[in-house]
């Protein structure tokens, strides 16, 4: 996914000034008991790679924690892991006893927001740990998908794109988080509205291995077979098919979403997707503009 250039701050501006050194009265600099540390409840990833991380806790077995983690307090003396969690995992596994980190009070969204930027910067969370960690910062924190994009250096196109990842069917799902099928793969499948039917055709793209394009190909197919059942009668210029599904892609272009036009007798219907509420409140915004 791309980054808008320029926007997005790394962790060393939000823990640290040039110098290394906590900014004053913003955060404080502790060596940490790793039992004094708890899981911070906002981490997007589930997931680590084991061999990452034995390759990791060698290294700081041999020279040690060099880079703090962030941390924020809560009750009973503890500190909530905002970003950092692969180093207290390897520290812990090497051994350690305690670790080297910065201590700064933060809200909830703040907590979420750094760690979200943590992993993006280290080891890319996978396209529905992304999707899920945006909801997250949507549902729970009242942040628009606009919100999101600004405060992650992100498009409002990639924001939203990557939401609509959470409407796959969760098999296929399993498939994006292990790799079996790419972003671009999934994105393509989301034009198929029927659910056993997507599933059954992302396995076929999986097991004979179809590129993007041939995806994208064959879902313009299966729906120009699904408007084709559903529009018994004929204009006077003959079939329209092609037309049809030429203003389907150009809607779906303006409003940034799923486009499904279905032609009946007499009428239609134009079915119009959107990840969530936030995504419905834009489209009517991007509507009322022309």
């Amino acid at each position: 996914m791309a980054r808008q250039h320029g926007m997005g701050r790394g962790l060393s501006a939000l823990i640290a000034d040039s110098s290394g050194t906590p900014r004053e009265g913003t955060s404080s600099y502790l060596e940490l008991p790793l039992d004094a540390i708890v899981v911070n409840p906002y981490q997007p990833r589930d997931s680590f790679d084991q061999t990452a991380l034995d390759a990791l806790s060698e290294s700081v077995r041999e020279v040690g924690v060099l880079q703090p983690v962030l941390v924020r307090p809560v009750a009973d003396g503890k500190y909530q892991l905002i970003a950092g969690e692969r180093r207290c995992r390897a520290a812990r596994q090497a051994g350690l006893s305690r670790v080297p980190a910065i201590v700064r009070s933060v809200e909830d969204a703040d907590a979420l927001e750094q760690a979200l930027l943590e992993n993006l910067q280290r080891e890319d969370l996978n396209p529905i740990e992304q999707a899920l960690s945006f909801q997250q910062l949507i549902s729970e924190f009242g942040f628009t998908q606009e919100t999101v994009a600004k405060r992650l250096g992100y498009s409002r196109s990639v924001v939203s794109n990557t939401l609509r990842l959470l409407q796959l069917p969760e098999q296929v799902k399993e498939m994006l988080v292990e790799g079996s099928l790419s972003v671009g793969h999934a994105r393509a499948l989301l034009g198929i509205s029927n659910p056993k039917q997507l599933l059954g055709f992302a396995e076929k793209v999986v097991a004979k291995g179809l590129t993007v394009r041939m995806v994208e190909d064959a879902v313009r197919e299966i729906n120009a077979k699904v408007q084709a059942q559903s529009k018994p009668a004929r204009s006077a210029k003959g079939d329209r098919g092609a037309a049809v599904l030429e203003l389907e892609n150009q809607l779906g272009d303006h409003l940034e979403t799923k486009v499904n036009v279905f032609l009946g007798k007499g009428k239609g219907k134009l079915v119009i997707q959107f990840a969530d509420m936030s995504d419905l409140e834009r489209i009517y915004r991007t509507m009322l503009q022309h």
